[in-house]
């Protein structure tokens, strides 16, 4: 059998962490951001975590995600 494969831009945008949950960066942050509060952009920079559902579509996206 052959290895499936995985969609390449599912691949690029998310990671897994070590306990095997999906995480993401957020959007807004790479332009114009002068006008946004500095919490705000604090709160962007953090890592976002997919919950059970999402994660599930991700993995059927990109199997072999590491």
């Amino acid at each position: 059998m052959p290895k499936m494969k995985s969609h390449r831009g599912a691949m690029k945008r998310f990671k897994r962490t070590g306990s095997g949950k999906i995480v993401h960066w957020r959007n807004n942050r790479s332009h114009l951001n002068e006008h946004k509060s500095r919490k705000r952009l604090r709160r962007l920079r953090r890592k976002a975590v997919f919950g059970k559902t999402q994660a599930k579509r991700i993995l059927r996206a990109a199997p072999y995600l590491k």
